[in-house]
């Protein structure tokens, strides 16, 4: 595909925007950590290859156990109906990787006259149920529902291979989403392509495999989403719930159509009917039943079609047209579309912006809104673009996102509102969606006025060019805020000051967002302190090499047992080289920052100049652990000297405030009490509810 102008004029910006920082950088972190964030921007980024399907090996029968448990979470139901042989590989896959949940297996033996009376028998922790007469799928499921023992009852089909992890995905599903009444897989050919993603249906009772043929990890299909049915092949519901709707409907007796009744009569009891991509299964697609609508039990599909649409007259009226061609924007109608464009994918793990960002579009998706995500690196992040994806969020990347201006051409039409964070994102992306989405709603998010940061680091180190630099960043900052609709800051602080700028521009304050935590150990087994910060950040950098420069020799003249451990991603050499000094330890980043928070005894925030809310302040708060800070550290923050936090400027009076707290049990545990209640006050997901419905759902 050519290039077209506004492909051009992105690149332009970005150009420009690379140019920009990478001098900034430059003067303010050196040449080696800037050609380090060279590399880390062009870096060639390969796509997690998927999972090898799982086929157990061909073999004669001999006998073997499966996963059993006298007091289940789950009952996996199997219908069989003679294929034998298939339904000995759909075993054989469950007992070579059992799930972590405790489950039983019952087949349900409807008349077969092939080996499976024979083998199923001498299979090890199998409940085998077998059926007087034949009486068709939807019997043999009901059959086993009322034999069932498990809180959840999970329906499986025999000519199916599970994926490994495929029932803990399903069942999952039911803890993260509470309002789910039944839970569906998603259904892979022996091929890998795609068998269904949720299914659709029409307004004339028709429906559609969505994403049949296509790639399991498009994103259109990859993350948890609200579905019309799920296959029965491959569902989840909770036992009770099966058992107050009458089981499947047996006027849809034999087969076909009862699952898609299933979940019609779930969403009348106003629950969700859920896609769980996470839990991959193989459906062998048509071994029982064959494929031709005239003849067989396959007949009986068109003839429930017509029962079908009766029964459910009303509800079909609110569907798509029959016809019409299911699309990402479609399938997920009538549900409010929010695109939200960032750098890179957020790594809540690593940084407090990424922490808000996340938790910000978990709050819009908890809200009823459709939340869309655009790296603008379109890379894909591994495990930070699945936790997206397990968030009902759908996160795209490249090669199925290829170009930015093409993305937005196709998709720019589905959205109601586009956030566009960070202010060199908003330059480059504003145009784009100006042009593709000229209907939506345009919410720049600064995460924190760059400028103003830039400003006060300018004014710390004397440096006239970076002064400079600061104005420019501030002009661009502005002309932004102008030309959206609203403007997110983090602080109450941030938005007065654009109130005096900009008087007429729509300022809405979306501090960061926390979940209260457990409070950790008590004051007496706490021993230490900690420092959290990412190195990429000049402010972090700063601070460090202060305290652990000026402050903490201080405090180890006084306490010589005291450590200093320093936490976050790509500590430059000039950290690094403070573990020369006694007690001090430079951790880098941490898989797990749990034990920190629990065990050491203060968190610090020394930063010298910095704009925004500071998320290392938020997050040790949120888990009872008490803060030294500085002024510009708890600056919009709410907090109030020897009330919540200790404060101060100066080496000798930062390094007091430490020793004074490190002895003080009664202190400590005010100001812990009181950190975690400001959390929950100006911090927490329900503090920002509000603004965020009046800004993005009205």
């Amino acid at each position: 595909m050519s290039m077209s102008w506004a492909d051009v004029r992105f690149m332009l910006e970005r150009m420009r925007g690379l140019v920009r920082r990478g001098l900034a950088s430059l003067r303010t972190r050196g040449l080696g950590p800037t050609w380090a964030r060279v590399r880390r921007q062009f870096a060639r980024r390969v796509l997690p290859a998927s999972a090898p399907l799982h086929v157990p090996a061909a073999a004669p029968f001999a006998p073997f156990a499966v996963p059993a448990n006298d007091a289940p979470r789950a009952s996996i139901v199997i219908p069989v109906y003679n294929q034998a042989a298939y339904t000995l590989a759909c075993l054989r896959a469950l007992a070579e990787y059992p799930p972590a949940a405790t489950c039983e297996i019952l087949v349900v033996d409807d008349g077969s006259s092939d080996e499976t009376g024979e083998w199923m028998p001498q299979i090890a922790g199998l409940r085998y149920h077998r059926r007087p007469a034949n009486g068709g799928f939807i019997a043999a499921c009901n059959d086993g529902a009322a034999l069932a023992n498990g809180a959840h009852l999970v329906f499986l089909n025999n000519d199916t291979v599970p994926q490994p992890g495929w029932l803990d995905a399903l069942l999952d599903t039911f803890g993260a989403h509470p309002d789910a009444g039944l839970v569906g897989a998603q259904l892979i050919y022996p091929d890998g392509r795609l068998q269904e993603a949720g299914g659709v249906v029409f307004d004339d009772g028709s429906a559609w495999n969505y994403g049949r043929f296509d790639s399991p990890d498009d994103p259109r299909y990859a993350s948890l989403r609200d579905a019309d049915y799920c296959s029965g092949a491959a569902v989840a519901v909770p036992t009770p719930l099966f058992r107050e709707l009458g089981g499947f409907d047996t006027r849809y007796a034999p087969a076909y159509y009862e699952d898609t009744d299933l979940a019609f009569a779930v969403r009348a009891r106003g629950l969700r009917v859920l896609y769980q991509p996470a839990s991959r299964v193989v459906h062998l697609e048509g071994i029982t039943s064959g494929t031709d609508t005239a003849s067989g039990t396959k007949a009986y599909q068109v003839r429930n079609r017509g029962v079908f649409a009766e029964k459910w007259r009303e509800a079909l009226a609110r569907q798509p047209r029959a016809g019409t061609v299911p699309t990402a924007g479609s399938v997920v109608r009538p549900r409010r579309q929010i695109l939200v464009v960032d750098a890179e994918t957020p790594r809540p793990l690593h940084d407090s912006a990424s922490l808000r960002l996340v938790n910000l579009m978990r709050m819009l998706v908890e809200d009823g809104a459709h939340v869309v995500f655009l790296p603008a690196d379109l890379h894909h992040a591994g495990d930070d673009t699945a936790r997206l994806r397990r968030h009902g969020i759908e996160a795209w990347h490249a090669p199925f996102a290829a170009r930015a201006s093409a993305w937005l051409r196709e998709h720019g039409h589905r959205f109601d509102v586009v956030m566009l964070s960070r202010h060199y994102v908003a330059a480059e992306f504003l145009p784009l969606v100006r042009r593709f989405a000229p209907q939506a709603k345009v919410v720049f998010d600064t995460v924190d006025l760059h400028f103003l940061r830039e400003r006060r680091g300018a004014e710390l180190a004397g440096d006239a060019g970076l002064e400079r630099a600061a104005e420019r960043t501030r002009d661009r900052e502005l002309t932004l805020i102008r030309q959206a609709d609203a403007t997110l800051v983090v602080s109450p602080v941030e938005r007065d000051m654009l109130a005096g700028l900009l008087p007429d521009a729509c300022v809405e304050v979306v501090a960061n967002l926390h979940e209260v935590a457990d409070s950790g150990l008590p004051f007496g087994q706490r021993h230490d302190l900690v420092f959290v910060g990412g190195f990429r950040h000049p402010p972090n950098v700063d601070a460090v090499r202060w305290f652990g420069g000026e402050v903490f020799p201080l405090i180890r003249a006084r306490q010589p047992g005291i450590r200093f451990h320093c936490i976050g991603m790509a500590p430059p050499a000039e950290v690094l080289a403070l573990q020369s000094q006694p007690g001090i330890i430079v951790h880098g980043h941490v898989a797990e920052l749990e034990p920190y928070m629990a065990g050491a005894r203060i968190a610090l925030a020394p930063l010298r100049f910095g704009a925004g809310v500071k998320g290392k302040v938020n997050l040790s708060m949120a888990h009872g652990q008490p803060v030294v800070a500085t002024s510009c550290a708890i600056e919009g923050m709410h907090l109030t000297d020897g009330h919540d936090v200790l404060v101060a400027d100066d080496a000798a009076g930062f390094a007091e405030a430490v020793l004074r707290l490190y002895a003080d049990a009664a202190l400590w545990q005010r100001l812990a009490d009181n950190g975690r209640e400001n959390i929950a006050r100006h911090f927490s997901m329900d503090a920002a509810r509000d603004t965020v419905r009046r800004v993005f759902l009205h």
